[in-house]
């Protein structure tokens, strides 16, 4: 299976966020931010893997964050901050047991990321793979 391809299940299963509302249980909240983590981690292995592929020395070597910054700059996502700000996120998970902080990722995930990672997989369709 591509990377891609595991990319495309993440975000289904992570479309699943949208069938709870608050107030989350302990358990559903943590498995919505799991969700988030699982889809943000398969979105930049799959936008290095296309950067590679496509000739970018940053798909070989780079980081989250210089994956981010490169594919920004080749034009295959349009919001560098937005993305940045998922990484953060992606970041203090291993906080997620503080529940402002699983709050405030599944609260982002619902109004932004979401729509940020599907916009991805347009563009990776449309115009990478």
């Amino acid at each position: 299976m591509s990377k891609f391809e595991n990319f495309v299940r993440a975000l289904d299963n992570l479309g699943d966020i949208y069938a709870y509302t608050e107030p989350y249980g302990n358990v559903e909240l943590s498995g919505m931010v799991a969700l988030f983590e699982i889809c943000f981690e398969q979105a930049w292995k799959t936008m290095k893997e296309c950067l590679d592929k496509s000739g970018y020395r940053e798909g070989k070597i780079g980081s989250p964050k210089l994956v981010i910054r490169t594919a920004y700059a080749a034009e295959m996502i349009p919001d560098e901050a937005l993305w940045l700000r998922a990484l953060e996120d992606r970041n203090h998970v291993a906080h997620a047991y503080n529940e402002a902080i699983a709050l405030g990722i599944v609260q982002n995930t619902k109004a932004r990321y979401y729509d940020m990672f599907r916009a991805l997989r347009e563009t990776l369709e449309r115009d990478w793979l």
